[in-house]
C-alpha cells in the first residue's frame, strides 16, 4: 500500500496526530515528500499516538528520510512512559450527595442518618414541637428558662449599642431581668386550649347569651415590641354545653400573652371559645391603647382602638348582634 493512500484513509484527527514530531519518534518515516521538511505542528486532539495504530510496511527503506537525500541512522528515542496506576488509597473520595452515610465511610465524616426522624413522623413525638430541627434524632424543646443565657447576652449587646455602660451599677442585672420579664410577657407560647380548659366544659341545657364583659388584657405590639392594654368583652350562644367562666379570661391570657396584633387577637379569642364549646354564635369585641401611639409616632394619648368578631348568630342575626352590644356598653 502506498503512503498515499494510507495518509488519504486517514481522518483528520488522525493525520494531525501522524504528522506530529514533537510526540512520536516514526515521524521522519511520514514525512516524505512534503517539502524536504519535518512538520512539527503540535497536536491538541488528545487521541493515541501512531505507535499504537498498525501502520502498512513503507515501499523504501526507513534509513531514507527525505526523497533522494541519504540520512543517517536515527537513534530510538525513549516513549513516555504512563503513569502508574494509583493504588486505592490514592484514588480521591466520591462522596454521594445522600441522605444516607457513604458506603464505606471511615467515621471521619459526620453520619446522616438514612431514614431522619422529622417533626411530622408519626409517632415521633415532636408533631407540635415549635423549636424541632428534623436531622436532630434526640432533639429535646428547650424549657423557657433555657432561653435566658441567650437572650440576657442580647439585652446587653443592645445595653451597648445604645451607648450605655452594661457593668454600671443600676445596669448589672438589667439583662436578665429584662429577659425574664420578656419570657412573662409572651408566655402565652407555652400554652394550649386544651391545657387552660382542664376539662372545665359542662353540659347544661341553656341556649341563652353568655357574656363576660371587661376582662383586662396585656399585650406586645409585635411591630415595635413595646405594650398595648385595653378590655375584652366576649359573648356566646350555647348549645347544651357551657364553659367555665374563669376559662374565658384564660383563654384571652392565651392569646395576649405574645406578640400580637389586635385585629388577630380579637379573632384568635373567637375561634378558641367555638372550638371549646361549639355554640350558635361567638361575639368578642376589644378596645385597647396602643402605647406605640401614645409615646411615640403621633402620640395621641387619648385614642382607642376597637376591633371585633362576630361568629355564627351574631354574624347572621342583627338583633342577636344588637343585644349583645347593648350588654357590652351598659354600665
Amino acid at each position: 500500500m502506498s503512503f498515499t493512500r494510507q495518509l488519504s484513509e486517514m481522518s483528520a484527527s488522525e493525520l494531525n496526530d501522524a504528522i506530529d514530531d514533537t510526540n512520536f519518534p516514526q515521524a521522519h518515516i511520514l514525512s516524505r515528500g512534503r517539502n524536504n521538511s519535518v512538520c512539527s505542528t503540535s497536536s491538541t486532539s488528545g487521541t493515541s499516538s501512531l505507535a499504537d495504530r498498525p501502520l502498512a510496511q513503507p515501499e523504501e527503506s526507513s534509513a531514507i528520510g527525505i526523497v533522494g537525500t541519504p540520512t543517517e541512522e536515527v537513534a530510538p528515542v525513549a516513549l513516555p512512559t504512563a503513569p502508574a496506576p494509583l493504588t486505592s488509597s490514592q484514588r480521591p473520595r466520591l462522596i454521594l450527595k445522600t441522605n444516607g452515610s457513604s458506603p464505606d465511610s471511615d467515621g471521619t465524616q459526620p453520619k446522616t442518618p438514612m431514614t431522619p426522624r422529622t417533626s411530622t413522623t408519626p409517632g415521633s413525638g415532636h408533631e407540635k414541637c415549635t423549636f424541632h430541627h428534623d436531622l436532630e434524632l434526640d432533639h429535646k424543646p428547650p424549657t423557657r428558662e433555657a432561653l435566658l443565657p441567650d437572650m440576657a447576652r442580647s439585652y446587653r449587646l443592645l445595653l451597648g449599642g445604645l451607648g450605655e455602660n452594661p457593668d454600671r451599677q443600676g445596669l448589672i442585672k438589667t439583662p436578665e431581668r429584662a429577659a425574664k420579664a420578656m419570657l412573662y410577657f409572651t408566655k402565652g407560647y407555652d400554652q394550649s386550649l386544651e391545657d387552660v380548659l382542664n376539662g372545665a366544659v359542662f353540659d347544661e341545657d341553656h341556649d341563652e347569651m353568655v357574656v363576660v364583659k371587661d376582662i383586662e388584657m396585656f399585650s406586645m405590639c409585635e411591630h415595635h415590641l413595646v405594650p398595648f392594654y385595653g378590655k375584652v368583652s366576649i359573648g356566646y350562644l350555647p348549645c347544651n354545653k357551657i364553659l367555665g367562666l374563669s376559662k374565658l379570661a384564660r383563654i384571652v391570657e392565651i392569646f395576649s400573652r405574645r406578640l400580637q396584633v389586635q385585629e388577630r387577637l380579637t379573632k384568635q379569642i373567637a375561634v378558641a371559645v367555638t372550638q371549646a364549646v361549639q355554640p350558635a354564635g361567638v361575639a368578642v369585641v376589644v378596645e385597647g391603647v396602643h402605647m406605640c401611639m401614645v409615646m411615640r409616632g403621633v402620640q395621641k394619648i387619648n385614642s382607642k382602638t376597637v376591633t371585633s368578631t362576630m361568629m355564627g348568630a351574631f354574624r347572621d342575626d342583627p338583633k342577636t348582634r344588637e343585644e349583645f352590644l347593648n350588654l357590652v356598653n351598659s354600665k
